[in-house]
């Protein structure tokens, strides 16, 4: 019972992230400059990572400045600048739909890099939620941007490897630490190259700053701290399921706040999505129905062994 809350517990902390992701497509497409998608980044980066160096306050040591770099350079450089560009090209919609196929990516990725099989349970969640994805996006009802979808697409890969590598190198690091650490990181790289592709910063006004307050804080600060701390505790299969509730909430918001069009073939594909979010959760193994271990003579010793949270990173399959 323990067991099966603090799964529970872990799964809804790190829903936050796939959920305020979803969230910032949206906001991003309806409030943030179209034509900026570097200052865009750069803007949704750096302060993020200072905030969480304030809190933090610690500097990294040893390997973690280059780790820092290159994670920085992946997660949050490369990955901000795409997920802009596919935010303004495409509707709220499609732009999360795409990021969908997280799952497979993630699992195909993890088997290699960190050492994680796939469970059969997984593959057909993900499976699931892919075909629930094309039920979404292919639907005819408008053109859609071909440069959009690419950038979505590079953005899934780009993102799903650098997340997968910061699990590979967590052991040991505070996650709020390591978290501030790429998001400087990636601002850093991203200042320069804003300031020298598109000039000055685009100009404040109210919605914008408020947009880029939600695109940060909790959009980047926050859903980022939670979402490593479900990777550096949960099998990446069953994060990257999870995250199948990014383009749920990028669907929602685009037709109940943008007044995007929902099809009865959206509709269907939605909950192929969320059919696929629940058939990979993991589950307890179940026990045998016969009777008990018998008792250890007076020579033996019995050692008791804590339980194993299902799902929980060490619980292979």
């Amino acid at each position: 019972m323990e067991a099966n809350v603090r799964w529970v517990a872990l799964t809804a902390l790190t829903a936050i992230a796939p959920v305020a992701w979803g969230a910032n497509y949206f906001v991003t497409h309806e409030f943030l400059p179209a034509d900026r998608p570097l200052w865009g980044a750069a803007l949704r980066a750096l302060p993020a990572g200072l905030v969480l160096l304030a809190l933090c306050r610690r500097r990294p040591r040893g390997a973690w400045w280059w780790r820092s770099a290159v994670l920085g350079l992946l997660n949050m450089s490369v990955f901000f600048v795409l997920v802009y560009a596919a935010s303004q090209l495409l509707p709220t919609s499609v732009a999360s739909t795409v990021m969908a196929l997280s799952p497979l990516t993630m699992m195909l990725i993890a088997w290699p890099l960190v050492s994680e099989r796939p469970r059969a349970a997984h593959l057909a969640g993900a499976t699931i939620g892919l075909v629930g994805v094309c039920l979404m996006l292919l639907t005819g009802a408008e053109a859609v941007s071909v440069p959009g979808v690419l950038a979505s697409a590079a953005a899934l890969l780009v993102s799903s490897f650098g997340h997968l590598l910061a699990k590979r190198w967590s052991t040991g690091t505070d996650v709020l630490a390591s978290t501030a650490w790429q998001l400087t990181a990636g601002g850093l790289f991203l200042l320069p190259a804003a300031a020298a592709v598109e000039g000055a910063p685009p100009a404040p006004s109210t919605p914008t700053l408020l947009a880029f307050a939600y695109v940060s804080l909790v959009a980047t600060a926050l859903a980022f701290v939670v979402w490593f701390t479900g990777l550096r505790h949960l099998p990446a299969g069953t994060v990257g399921l999870i995250g199948l509730l990014n383009p749920v909430t990028g669907v929602v918001l685009g037709t109940a706040i943008a007044g995007e069009a929902l099809t009865v073939q959206q509709l269907a594909g939605l909950a192929l999505v969320l059919s696929g979010v629940t058939l990979g959760r993991p589950r307890r193994t179940p026990r045998p129905s016969g009777p008990a271990h018998p008792a250890p003579g007076p020579e033996r010793q019995v050692t008791r062994t804590s339980p194993v949270l299902p799902g929980v990173e060490g619980d292979r399959p």
